[in-house]
Order: structure tokens, then C-alpha cells, then sequence
């Protein structure tokens, strides 16, 4: 029967070799494709891999607190995460309905849980789905033990999944259900000074992308005009991304109705999107720069700044201005949370719109940066363009864009590893100074001006970063760019 393609038998019984992939955590959790790689039974396998490292490390009182995004099926894993959890003796807190990422890490502190899961693709187009693990301390698992983790993941996780009973789980006290959204509102409204924004006059925007957080700027500004907050797993067919391409509907809400500021958030609401009141697209570097001049001259507050390395050298400026530490990672907020939780930091931040901030979670959360910029605004009275005028007043004007090539597979690996042998001595006119290759390759030019060439972890791209002293300048050295990689 072999010969004819029919599968072997050992007394009637069928044999098949599974053909199991490796299921590896990149730049921020697992993330596959839903029915290709992002299964039920591959779901179940992660879980056991977690259940294991559980065992190893907290063999008394281990409990995980586990949520999903609006992403399609998002239930469905959630569920199945906590039964391989429950079928192990492990107590789950399981939220109910759809959950922003820091919802589940606010909550993972909250309850004291030794985990937390996440089930979303943050910001992924529709098709995927994914798998993130928050630690104890309320933000992103650290890199040493995410990779543990991933070594004890089984080829086949073994478990009787139809014929795990849930309510007998709830039942004995292994399955609990967690209020994480009103747990989150509460922590917002004990945290802002939402009367001042209330008050201020200022006529605001929230673009969810329909995403996670939908529910939270109704329920804590209701004057707020909303755009997208309702559930569509699909997104529309629009990645939740919050970058300009994908918020173009926004910026022309905002200019319609004379909106002074739009906030947007991605599918799991830790990224931040902000546009000024003409429309304009905030880019991240800015918004990071305006939280450390909130922060330390108008709230007192002092502490490290740590960046990842895609992130503007005017960071660094105005960290000696207001004589701050500053420190650099490797992308992957994972790696800016092991210092968080450690050190005494002020703010964490990356260039794709992920930052966390003292007073809060070690955790990147769009709403939580949103609100402070909006209360910002309320309690000096001044515009977000004033806002970013005073920053420039300290670092300089610069601008700054991104260009995300879809080249194949062959010229990517052909462009990387030319960075790496340091073939690329100019890009155009544009001289580097220095380079650096903590994570991808970044060339310094002069007068702060940079470009940076990395290749994505969570998606098949080539991303090129610039920054320069106008947005002209930008957009000339990303053309300079491409014309000497070809692409």
C-alpha cells in the first residue's frame, strides 16, 4: 500500500509523520498566517511550551491571565490557550470579549499572575493572527525567557483539547473570568486629569482603526468624535497599522470637522498615531520628544530614557538638555521593557509608535500616550504645533520618513549583505560619518541627519528610515537610498 501512495497500517491503525513546523517568537511574539501556520492544534503547542516553562519556574500558585484582540477567531484561540493551561493545573483569569495588549499586562500586575497572553497580531494585515507573552511585571516577557520558552515547545502538544470541560475548569476554581477593560478605565481615570481635557475646549479625534481600544475613549471622553470604533475582524482589509497610508480617512475627518488633534491606535492599541489640526501625520520621534518635555519640565519627573536604535539622534540632544541618561537596544520593545523593570526610566520608545512611560506599566500603550499628550495640551493651553515648536527650540527642526520596500527575497539578502561587508560608502550626496550595527544598519551624516536599513522581524519587507533637517532633505536621502540598492 505504500507504493500506491496510501498510507502505512500497523494493525489497522494509521500512521502519518506530521510535518510540524518550528514556531519561532520574533521582533514581538509569534505571528502567522490564520489556517496556514496560526492554528488550533499550533495554538495548543505554544501553550504547552508555556505550561512547561510555568512549571519550571513558578511550581506553586502559577496563574496566567489570557485575552484575545477583534481579530478573527481571536475567541477561539484564547479558548484554547486556556484549556491546554487548565488541563495542566494551571488557573487561567480569562477576559471577557475583546482586550487591548496592555489591558492583559495592566491585569497580569494587577492580579499578581506569573503570565500574561495576548492572543493579536498588533499590527498585521487580517490574515494573521498571533501570540504574545506579558511577564509579571506587567509588560513584554524578556528576551532570555521568551526563547526559553520557545525551546520547550513539543512537535505535537498531546492534549484531548474536545474534551477539556471549561465549566468543570470554572467550576474548581481554574477558570476565572477578568473585567480587564473596566480594570484599565479605572487606571485611567485615577491616572489623567480628564476634567482639564473635558474642559479645555479642545475638539478631539480617535481613529481605533478597529482595533482593541474602541471602547475606551467613548467611555472616558465621550465628547470625543470617533472613527472605526466598532468590531470588524476583518479591518476593513486595512492592516491596523497606524502610519499615514493607512489613516488618510482620518486626516480628512479631522480637517472636516476642525478636530485640534486625532490619536489613532493599531489592533491591539499599544501603538500610537497622532495628527496636528491640519491633518498632519505626528511621526513618532516627535511624539517622543514632547512626552520627555512634559514630563520633566512641567511634571518634575526624572528618570533614563531608553530607545531603540531606529529612533532620531535628537533624542540624545534632548537628553543632555534636561541632563537625562540615555541609553540605545536593539528593536523589539521587549528589549527596552529588561531595562524598565530594572531601572528607573522615564520613558521607553521606538520609531514604530510603541512607547511606555513613567507612572504607567512597562508597556507600550497608544491610548495611555494619546491622553498624555491631549492632557498636555489642556493644561498649557497651547496647541500641539506650539507644542513641537518649543521642542525645536531645544533639538532643532527635522523631519522624518519611512519607506517599507516589498523587494524579493533575493535582492533583501543581496542589500543586507552588502551593509554588512560596509560596501555602501555614500547614498547619493549624503556622506556617512558613522555606522552602526546594533540591530540593522544605521548611517550617521552630518548634522544629525541619518538613514537606517533594517529588515523586519514580523514581516517580509525591507524597511529604509530617514531623518532630516526638512522633509525634502528625508525623502532625498530614502530616493538616494534606493538608487543605490536598486530598489
Amino acid at each position: 500500500m505504500g507504493d500506491a501512495g496510501m498510507p502505512y497500517f500497523r494493525g489497522f491503525i494509521p500512521i502519518w509523520e506530521p510535518s510540524m513546523s518550528k514556531i519561532k517568537f520574533g521582533t514581538d511574539g509569534w505571528r502567522a498566517i490564520i489556517a496556514q501556520e496560526f492554528t488550533v492544534d499550533n495554538v495548543a503547542r505554544v501553550t504547552v511550551g508555556l505550561a512547561r516553562w510555568l512549571k519550571q519556574h513558578f511550581p506553586k500558585d502559577t496563574a496566567v491571565v489570557v485575552g484575545h484582540d477583534c481579530r478573527f477567531a481571536g475567541e477561539l484561540f484564547a479558548e484554547t490557550t486556556a484549556k491546554v493551561l487548565v488541563s495542566n493545573g494551571i488557573k487561567v483569569h480569562l477576559a471577557k470579549g475583546f482586550v487591548s495588549t496592555p489591558m492583559v499586562s495592566l491585569g497580569t500586575l494587577r492580579v499578581k499572575a506569573s503570565m500574561g497572553v495576548i492572543i493579536t497580531a498588533s499590527h498585521n494585515p487580517p490574515g494573521y493572527n498571533g501570540y504574545k507573552l506579558k511577564g509579571s511585571h506587567g509588560g513584554p516577557l524578556i528576551p532570555e525567557q521568551v526563547q526559553e520558552v520557545e525551546d520547550l515547545i513539543p512537535d505535537v502538544h498531546g492534549v484531548d483539547l474536545a474534551n477539556v470541560d471549561l465549566a468543570k475548569a470554572r467550576s474548581a476554581g481554574l477558570l476565572a473570568d477578568i473585567a480587564l477593560e473596566d480594570m484599565y478605565v479605572q487606571h485611567v481615570e485615577q491616572s489623567f486629569d480628564l476634567a482639564a481635557i473635558r474642559n479645555s475646549g479642545l475638539k478631539l479625534g480617535y481613529d481605533a482603526m478597529y482595533g482593541a481600544g474602541q471602547r475606551v475613549l467613548p467611555r472616558v471622553l465621550p465628547g470625543t468624535t470617533l472613527l472605526h470604533c466598532d468590531h470588524n475582524p476583518g479591518f476593513h482589509g486595512q492592516a491596523p497599522e497606524p502610519i499615514h497610508k493607512n489613516l488618510l480617512e482620518f486626516s480628512e475627518l479631522i480637517k472636516a470637522k476642525q478636530l485640534d488633534c486625532g490619536l489613532a491606535t493599531d489592533g491591539d492599541a499599544d501603538r500610537i498615531g497622532l495628527y496636528n489640526g491640519r491633518g498632519e501625520f505626528i511621526d513618532s520621534h516627535h511624539i517622543i520628544l514632547l512626552l520627555i518635555h512634559y514630563l520633566v519640565k512641567y511634571k518634575q519627573f526624572t528618570g533614563k530614557v531608553v530607545v531603540a536604535t531606529s529612533t532620531t539622534p535628537k533624542v540624545q540632544r534632548m537628553c543632555q538638555h534636561y541632563g537625562l541618561e540615555y541609553q540605545v537596544t536593539k528593536i523589539g520593545f521587549k528589549w527596552i521593557c529588561g531595562i524598565m523593570i530594572t531601572d528607573d526610566v522615564l520613558l521607553g520608545g521606538e520609531e514604530s509608535g510603541g512607547i511606555a512611560i513613567k507612572g504607567h506599566i512597562p508597556e507600550r500603550d497608544g491610548i495611555w500616550m494619546g491622553l498624555t499628550i491631549w492632557e498636555f495640551m489642556a493644561k498649557s493651553g497651547k496647541s500641539l504645533d506650539d507644542l513641537i515648536q518649543e521642542v525645536y527650540a531645544i533639538v532643532g527642526p527635522f523631519s522624518y520618513d519611512r519607506d517599507d520596500l516589498h523587494i524579493t527575497e533575493e535582492l533583501k539578502q543581496q542589500v543586507l549583505k552588502a551593509c554588512e561587508a560596509d560596501a555602501y560608502k555614500q547614498f547619493g550626496a549624503f556622506l556617512p560619518v558613522k555606522r552602526d550595527t546594533m540591530d540593522g544598519y544605521k548611517f550617521l551624516f552630518e548634522n544629525e541627519e541619518w538613514l537606517m536599513i533594517r529588515a523586519s522581524g514580523t514581516e517580509p519587507v525591507l524597511r529604509l528610515y530617514a531623518g532630516g533637517a526638512t522633509m525634502e532633505r528625508a525623502r532625498d536621502i530614502l530616493n538616494a537610498c534606493r538608487a543605490t540598492i536598486g530598489a
